[in-house]
């Protein structure tokens, strides 16, 4: 494997369109590796340096809006570590069901491609996080760390999943097709969710497999890379699992910084009082004024003190 430097990252964001920004991605794609589209609705690039290396299945929309520089996530996760990082592209919503990607990883493992690194980790979100999943068959003793992913949006398999309408046409069926299979040679997959999407846990479900780690991230919702980022916990994960290092304790651990992520507590009094528990928000509100500046929680707590709510007794930390 060649050593390349970590060159100074690109900053794309100025580029109004696609094509541009596609365009200026190639370029430096193919200073640090190369960059390859795959077919007319998937691209690759691939920065070429250290024997660690992150695979991670994103959009171009989500790049484009969601980071800084308009630069895929795993580019900024490995650009202070030096670390290899294969990005597959989804130009449109197609969860990777493209024969050109099928052959694309089929050259890169007749190639021995995988066999060049000492870790492989396979990371996405959603429709992305199916794609880790699926794909990573293709680097057996790899690390799987997907988010909130689908096992199948096979008919026949989840016709339970309403909400991806247009995709019940495509094929689940043919190679890569069934994810919970495809990670049965993995090292270890990590399938993060939220219990209470109904959805999510179903497809959850699917995956209970020898190698397979759940993390529950109750009171999430569908938002779970977006709430990782915000408390600044994705980095973190995505080094662990390159590093190796990533438990399911180690998450957990990870994970108590919740605890004074306002968005997340204000959502977790929301659910409180959603459910009726109005002695828990009570409590819930308390222990965070008590802790940060909290206008809303503050306001909440002093609506509930006029209702006559207080404290649970005896005092119980409610479930999150």
């Amino acid at each position: 494997m060649t050593e390349t430097p970590s060159a100074p990252l690109p900053d794309l964001k100025s580029l109004t369109t696609v094509e541009d920004w596609l365009a200026a991605l190639e370029d430096f794609g193919e200073e640090q590796g190369y960059f390859e589209p795959l077919g007319p609705k998937h691209s690759a690039v691939f920065l070429d340096r250290d024997p660690i290396l992150l695979v991670t299945f994103e959009t171009a929309d989500q790049i484009r809006r969601s980071s800084e520089r308009a630069l895929p996530l795993g580019h900024e996760i490995v650009q202070n570590h030096g670390w290899s990082h294969l990005c597959i592209i989804a130009h449109d919503q197609t969860w990777f069901r493209d024969p050109a990607i099928y052959g694309y990883f089929d050259r890169l493992v007749d190639d021995g491609f995988f066999e060049d690194f000492d870790q492989v980790v396979f990371y996405g979100a959603d429709m992305c996080g199916y794609a880790a999943a699926a794909f990573s068959v293709v680097a057996p003793g790899s690390t799987v760390l997907a988010l909130s992913p689908q096992a199948s949006l096979d008919p026949r398999v989840a016709e339970w999943d309403t909400r991806f309408a247009r995709m019940r046409r495509a094929s689940f069926t043919d190679r890569y097709g069934f994810a919970p299979d495809m990670i049965e040679a993995a090292d270890a997959a990590y399938i993060l969710y939220d219990p209470d999407e109904v959805e999510d846990a179903m497809h959850a479900a699917l995956f209970t497999r020898r190698n397979t780690r759940k993390l529950r991230l109750r009171g999430t919702g569908r938002a779970v890379e977006a709430d990782l980022k915000a408390m600044g916990l994705l980095r973190p994960l995505l080094e662990m699992a390159c590093e190796g290092t990533l438990t399911p304790l180690g998450f957990h651990t990870l994970y108590r910084k919740r605890r004074s992520h306002l968005p997340y507590l204000e959502k977790l009094v929301r659910r409180l009082d959603d459910d009726g528990r109005e002695e828990f928000a009570f409590a819930v509100c308390n222990n965070v004024i008590n802790r940060m500046r909290a206008p809303r929680l503050q306001a909440r707590m002093e609506r509930l003190s006029m209702q006559g709510v207080c404290n649970p007794e005896p005092e119980t930390e409610p479930a999150e």
